[in-house]
């Protein structure tokens, strides 16, 4: 089951990235992966070859893991959920003047909590995840 989700998934980016190549609309979601993409131009030959990434495991910098958390991130922020992350993020980017940066500074804070959360068979603690964002 795994296999067939992570195949899935992966086949929306693979899916976005070509019809970004190919000047088609995209769907929304599509646009905010691309916007994702965008800014990791080291990556991009990766969604240019579904036949070689489609399956392959990533020990380290899974680009695949990577713009999901931008995403999932983007879409915290938008809903401000946990409450109160959007103020975090907004003082963030006053601070460090560069979203980017601030996204990727946010992001390891997401994937610490979520590590713990898979290690502990528990759920993610939003206390924890909004203090270490507050500690950036």
């Amino acid at each position: 089951m795994f296999s067939s989700e992570r195949h899935e998934i992966r086949n929306i980016f693979f899916t976005a990235w070509k019809k970004y190549q190919d000047k088609l609309p995209l769907e929304p979601l599509e646009a905010q992966i691309i916007d994702v993409i965008l800014l990791h131009p080291e990556y991009q030959p990766i969604f240019s070859h579904p036949d070689r990434y489609q399956d392959k495991d990533f020990a380290e910098a899974n680009p695949f893991f990577h713009i999901g958390l931008h995403l999932s991130l983007r879409e915290q922020i938008n809903t401000n959920r946990p409450v109160g992350i959007r103020g975090i993020y907004d003082a963030l980017c006053q601070r460090f003047g560069d979203v980017h940066e601030v996204e990727h500074k946010m992001m390891e804070c997401l994937a610490n909590i979520l590590w713990e959360a898979q290690r502990s068979g528990g759920m993610p603690e939003e206390g924890k995840y909004l203090d270490c964002l507050q500690e950036i």
